[in-house]
């Protein structure tokens, strides 16, 4: 069976296709909220032909961003209709219990980024997703979410500096040759890099207490698309896992539709 998996966010959408549990391909494009159902189509279709992949079974979809899901439905329901199609939200199975003032307000990404790592690495575990936002999860000991932090992401907060700095200007997110920078690139790379290391390490020793662990048996799952850099000078993580969010799609197909 071909399950095709759609994780869309803020800035980047990641598509990947499972055979037989086993993922076969994988892209990552812009999320472009002017692209219609029908461009939506033609793109996915694209990928997959270059992959001589076009015979697909089911989809699975978790998407942020309202007006892109808006046309996310448009096109399952115009060319998708006769397959197996989970969509992350309210009324779809996922097995994890919510344990937040208000389930409904948290992102579909963190729900099954929660289901990979309940599943995958079992708990306690926390996942740090490295994307447009930087999210915490926390999954305890009997595999129920907690809740979790947000911060601004690594590149969103490149760009704000870019745009708000009068004599700054946007860098490519690689490490410096010293902490200490020693001109204004390496200066900038070296507060992005290791001050978000320093972040992502602060705020997961502070999560620890809350799943009663001194953090030995807690798995710390790195997870997104600004990852390798940053994770490099994190003392915390203990797992990378760069394609958590297809693994938890995939497993939202199987609990919903076998």
């Amino acid at each position: 069976m071909r399950v095709l998996c759609l994780d869309i966010g803020n800035s980047h959408t990641v598509i990947g296709v499972f055979d037989d549990g086993e993922l076969a391909a994988h892209w990552k494009v812009s999320s472009n909220e002017q692209r219609t159902g029908d461009e939506w189509r033609v793109l996915i279709e694209g990928l997959l032909a270059r992959v001589q992949m076009t015979e697909i079974d089911a989809v699975s979809l978790c998407c942020t961003v309202p007006t892109i899901l808006h046309e996310a439905r448009v096109m399952l329901e115009r060319y998708y209709a006769d397959l197996s199609v989970s969509i992350v939200g309210p009324g779809v199975k996922t097995g994890v219990p919510i344990l937040t003032d208000n389930p409904r307000e948290v992102g579909a990404d963190r729900i099954v980024n929660a289901l990979a790592a309940a599943e995958l690495y079992g708990g306690p575990s926390i996942v740090v997703d490295f994307g447009t936002a930087m999210t915490f999860d926390v999954v305890d000991a009997d595999c129920r979410y907690l809740g979790g932090a947000i911060a601004p992401g690594v590149q969103l907060s490149l760009d704000a500096l870019g745009r708000k700095g009068a004599q700054l200007r946007s860098v490519e997110l690689v490490a410096p040759r010293n902490v200490v920078g020693k001109n204004t690139v390496e200066a900038i790379q070296s507060g992005v890099i290791y001050g978000f290391a320093g972040q992502v390490d602060g705020i997961v020793n502070r999560m620890l207490p809350a799943l009663e662990s001194d953090g030995s048996e807690v798995a710390v799952i790195a997870t997104g698309s600004y990852t390798d850099v940053v994770v490099d000078n994190c003392e915390t993580i203990t797992v990378r896992d760069r394609w958590l969010t297809l693994s938890g799609l995939l497993l939202v197909h199987q609990k919903n539709h076998g």
